[in-house]
């Protein structure tokens, strides 16, 4: 094989190892944008959770008040 078609296949391997890495990039790339959105929403709904906790807490009639000393003292 000669100088020249050497060469040729050479940029023709790098090309493709290239086009590869661009797919692959592309491909990682949306799958960390679909993790952000399920954090941004498992976020939403821990935010939500945490609060409908608190409110069932706050509304309970055996809810002891907060600052009241146990009984054992």
């Amino acid at each position: 094989m000669d100088e020249s078609n050497r060469d040729h296949s050479k940029i023709i391997e790098i090309e493709t190892k290239l086009a590869h890495q661009d797919q692959l990039l592309i491909e990682l790339n949306q799958v960390m944008t679909d993790q952000q959105t399920q954090l941004m929403r498992l976020e939403e709904l821990f935010t939500a959770m945490v609060e409908r906790i608190r409110s069932l807490a706050d509304n309970s009639p055996d809810a002891a008040p907060r600052d009241e000393t146990p009984p054992h003292y």
